[in-house]
């Protein structure tokens, strides 16, 4: 839901009015709820753990908080099997080994470990490097955490509580200035509640019809009024029961947006249940899913879509 990459004049974000305006200046449409969750996030210094389904924003939330605060945005991308070394730092070994070499002979054995357990032999990983950020600070993004394994969540402890780590042969490093912290899950697993303990929580859902609409309007300007329209509420019938049922996995907001593109692509001046057949690839990634929108259930959502909107408008 990014839409800019253009610098910006910092966001003091000293209102929720204020930062939900920055986001959409940058082509995120935050709801309150949600702004009120990062601006309560920013304010107090805490982690902010956002869960949802995969395609609902979370990640490009936070793309759009590093443009509007100005801040370098890090990204952890979480994996099973993610080691420490990875995620922190780790020495480097080859450097390390070249001083010994060179200093054999003319220093003790406690004055040579000394010299290679120096800061400047550390590579940095994404943690280390938010928390030695200068002014005015780093945005680290933790993402799909869930996906990480136990004890890599318990790793992330200290850090997430007190915005520190502990290197053995350097002693605590503590941040200089405290990193804004977005954690994202798509909840393939429950996390530990130590974690949840110190963030903030949010759940970020699909976003109503009329935000969704905001979204495509502002990101495929090119595509008409109608078009738009039709994209959004065809979207937010597939989710919706009956229909959301027959999929393994709804659109996101990404490809509600990919599909707006595509049919903007395609000279697509009005939608129908044909175009959205020969299209379905986009709006949908998994094989059973593409298949189950044949035309007789694209003819369903179309109709159910327009009377929807229909309904909306003579509200």
């Amino acid at each position: 839901m990014n839409a800019s990459s253009a610098p910006l004049a910092p966001c003091s974000c000293n209102s929720i009015d204020a930062l939900i305006a920055s986001l959409q200046s940058v082509g995120y449409y935050a709801d309150r709820r949600l702004a009120t969750a990062v601006f309560l996030a920013f304010k107090l210094q805490r982690p902010l753990l956002l869960e949802g389904e995969p395609g609902v924003g979370k990640t490009e939330l936070a793309k759009a908080l590093s443009q509007v605060l100005g801040r370098q945005m890090l990204r952890l991308q979480c994996f099973d099997g993610l080691e420490q070394r990875e995620a922190l730092y780790e020495w480097n070994y080859a450097a390390q080994l070249l001083h010994l070499r060179a200093a054999e002979g003319t220093a003790s054995t406690t004055e040579l470990e000394q010299e290679v357990y120096q800061p400047r032999y550390l590579v940095r990983r994404p943690l280390l490097q938010a928390l030695e950020a200068p002014e005015p600070g780093a945005l680290l993004l933790i993402d799909e955490v869930d996906r990480a394994d136990e004890p890599f969540e318990a790793f992330l402890l200290e850090y997430l509580g007190e915005y520190q780590v502990s290197i053995p042969e350097l002693g605590t490093v503590r941040a200089k200035v405290p990193p804004v912290t977005i954690l994202t899950s798509n909840r393939t697993r429950e996390l530990n509640d130590a974690v949840k303990r110190r963030c903030l929580y949010h759940w970020l859902d699909y976003p109503e019809r009329e935000r969704e609409l905001a979204i495509v309007r502002a990101l495929v300007p090119e595509a008409s009024r109608r078009l738009a329209d039709q994209v959004a509420g065809f979207v937010q019938q597939l989710r919706s029961q009956p229909y959301g049922e027959r999929f393994q996995r709804a659109p996101g907001i990404a490809e509600t947006v990919e599909w707006a593109r595509a049919l903007v692509a395609l000279d697509t001046i009005v939608l129908d249940p044909e175009v959205a057949v020969e299209t379905a690839g986009i709006l949908f990634k998994q094989r059973d899913d593409v298949a189950a929108l044949n035309r007789e259930l694209a003819s369903d959502v179309f109709q159910a879509a327009e009377q929807a909107a229909q309904l909306a408008q003579a509200g």
